[in-house]
């Protein structure tokens, strides 16, 4: 399945937000700050990524109903969806 910003809409907002925090974590470690507070933006990160994962996970899934519904071939199988929503998890 082929990713477009349509396809994975608010994930890609996401994604932007957490590559800013991701960026801001570098320079705390960069620049010394207090360890507890660099892990707990770190811990941030990792969930705004993972929710970001989760959104293109259903969105695939919802495009792929979609295909089905229409009578078409989907471009994943659920089992290709399933393993790409466990690989997240």
């Amino acid at each position: 399945m082929d990713m477009t910003p349509e396809l994975v809409g608010d994930a890609l907002v996401r994604l932007r937000r957490a590559q800013g925090q991701l960026a801001a974590v570098i320079g705390m470690i960069e620049t010394g700050d207090d360890c507890a507070t660099v892990l707990t933006q770190l811990a941030a990160v990792s969930r705004a990524l993972d929710r970001a994962g989760f959104k293109i996970v259903a969105s695939g899934m919802r495009h792929c109903q979609a295909a089905r519904d229409r009578g078409e071939e989907p471009p994943m199988t659920e089992a290709e969806l399933e393993k790409l929503f466990l690989a997240l998890a």
